[in-house]
């Protein structure tokens, strides 16, 4: 399926450019999770035409509707499944007003040099809007930065665009929390909170933007030092309780407007 191109603009060509580095093989580790996927489809009420910006792979689109796929990332686009794919940034959605009953972004807006100027853009061409972002205010954080790579933390929490901008810009009705379940699908971020051994793995680190924003002289340390923990058995013993959670709030959030 060819892919519509309206130009890669400046507010797209960050995200293009770590996704063109990052994105190949994503599909492998970001595989969406059922439990998001219906807390989304749930939102996007009865939209029947929905346009998915920062859409990467497709992760999280409903089969039952009308998808259009927008992102900047040509890497990203060539995974994607979908019949209806434009190349192009979210600060210029190459749509009329009002072109679809709903817009949905998850886990994109923090790439968008200009969030609020995408935000008004997803009101523009939607009636109906679903974000799904991370608070980068909430004080639960992961223990892989705080134990580990306080270096991403620190840049995550001063990259990511704050709940209130997100709400704000989108003058949200609804926010609603989404807690981490210990077997989430989807290896972004959090994902492997109770599955630390994940993080080992090369591939999994590959697959999403917070590990490739630090060098590995950074990152390599880092996780030899993860893998003497669960070696000795040390992060276990830190961890007890957080073993036998089944689910963790680390401030995920599905930000609803519109009508």
């Amino acid at each position: 399926m060819k892919i519509e191109s309206a130009g890669t603009s400046a507010a797209g060509g960050g995200h293009a450019a770590t996704y063109d580095r990052i994105g190949v093989g994503y599909r492998e580790v970001r595989r969406p999770d059922p439990r998001l996927a219906a807390l989304i489809a749930e939102a996007l009420g009865d939209a029947r035409t929905v346009v998915n910006v920062g859409a990467g792979a497709g992760s999280y689109e409903p089969q039952d509707r009308e998808v259009t796929a927008v992102d900047p990332s040509r890497v990203m686009l060539d995974q994607h499944p979908g019949t209806r794919k434009v190349r192009a940034g979210a600060d210029q959605l190459p749509f009329a007003d009002g072109a679809f009953d709903a817009a949905m972004a998850v886990m994109t807006v923090h790439h968008w040099p200009d969030p609020a100027r995408g935000l008004a853009e997803l009101r523009r061409v939607s009636r109906r809007q679903a974000v799904f972002t991370w608070d980068p205010e909430h004080v639960t954080e992961l223990w892989l930065f705080e134990e580990y790579l306080p270096e991403v933390g620190a840049r995550e929490h001063a990259t990511f665009t704050p709940l209130s901008v997100v709400t704000g810009a989108l003058d949200a009705h609804t926010v609603l929390p989404f807690p981490v379940p210990h077997d989430f699908t989807d290896g972004f971020r959090a994902a492997f909170w109770r599955r630390p051994e994940s993080y080992l793995d090369p591939v999994v680190r590959a697959a999403g933007s917070t590990f490739a924003s630090l060098p590995a002289s950074v990152v390599e340390p880092a996780i030899a030092r993860l893998r003497e923990d669960l070696r000795s058995g040390a992060w276990q013993r830190r961890h007890a309780a957080l073993l036998e959670r089944e689910s963790v709030d680390y401030g995920y959030r599905l930000v609803l407007a519109g009508a």
